[in-house]
């Protein structure tokens, strides 16, 4: 690896659902002790070996390739043994962030993927680094979609996807069997027992799929479908009501006003059909 680079970036102030501030590369022998950082950080270790030392998870033995986490704010050590390691970083700040830890995508108890496809990972942060020196808005946009993409990779690879490619697409066909559904009454113990699982199994599984319990999916299939029927037809609130399923118009408006904001009227005069 060359000498080492390092580049720091104050993120645009529109940009705030997710920023790189910083990316470098080197090849390391010293370690970090007793650190904070400000924002998040990936650090990715393409090859060599060492530890990570975090309150969350106490001294983690690493070998590469692999990535780790850091959190914001909190004390971490790293290190390299004596032939020390290849790694590049980034670090990143942004309100997707929450949902990135939300969702269990990077978990602080969890925070080393050890990384069956290399290549893919540093193709991801050489475009992340380039897009970094290009110093312009459009560049700074492309870093953040960089490193968007390096934790969808790393969370699929350490869920094991490779390896379970015939259950994701099994998963797909349970929550596109649930969306062409979605308008009919669900018995979600009948629907996991018609898949071959406990309904507590189906329901993990359905929500890390879709970030959503089956029950939360469908109302969201359905309020989808009103918004639709609100915006292209005449119909009656209490017959759009009825077409999503839910028979009781005062509860479907309820529900309706809680997730957008507005009454059923008001959205589909937001939206008059042309």
């Amino acid at each position: 690896m060359k000498d080492a680079e390092a580049i720091y970036r104050t993120p645009l102030g529109a940009a705030g659902g997710l920023a790189v501030t910083g990316s470098g590369r080197q090849h390391a022998r010293r370690a970090v002790t007793d650190r904070k950082l400000p924002s998040f950080a990936v650090v990715l270790v393409e090859r060599g070996q060492g530890w990570l030392e975090t309150a969350a998870t106490g001294r983690m033995s690493l070998t590469g390739p692999a990535l780790f986490w850091l959190f914001p704010n909190r004390v971490h050590s790293y290190s390299p043994d004596e032939g020390g390691w290849d790694e590049r970083w980034a670090l990143f700040e942004g309100s997707f962030t929450r949902d990135f830890v939300r969702l269990r995508i990077i978990a602080e108890r969890h925070p080393v993927v050890a990384l069956h496809h290399l290549d893919e990972v540093m193709r991801l942060f050489g475009k992340l680094h380039a897009d970094l020196l290009d110093d312009t808005n459009l560049g700074q946009a492309s870093a953040a979609l960089m490193l968007h993409r390096i934790v969808i990779s790393a969370a699929r690879q350490a869920s094991g996807a490779a390896d379970r490619r015939q259950e994701r697409l099994d998963m797909a066909d349970i929550v596109e069997t649930l969306r062409r559904r979605a308008m009919q009454p669900l018995d979600l113990a009948a629907f996991a027992a018609e898949h071959g699982m406990s309904p507590a199994t189906l329901r993990r599984r359905f929500t890390l799929e879709t970030g959503l319990p089956p029950k939360a999916f469908q109302l969201r299939v359905r309020m989808d479908h009103a918004k639709q029927l609100l915006a292209t037809t005449d119909e009656k609130i209490e017959t759009v009501a009825a077409m999503i399923g839910l028979d009781d118009p005062f509860y479907f408006s309820r529900v309706f006003h809680e997730r957008e904001g507005c009454s059923p009227r008001e959205f589909r005069a937001r939206y008059p059909r042309v």
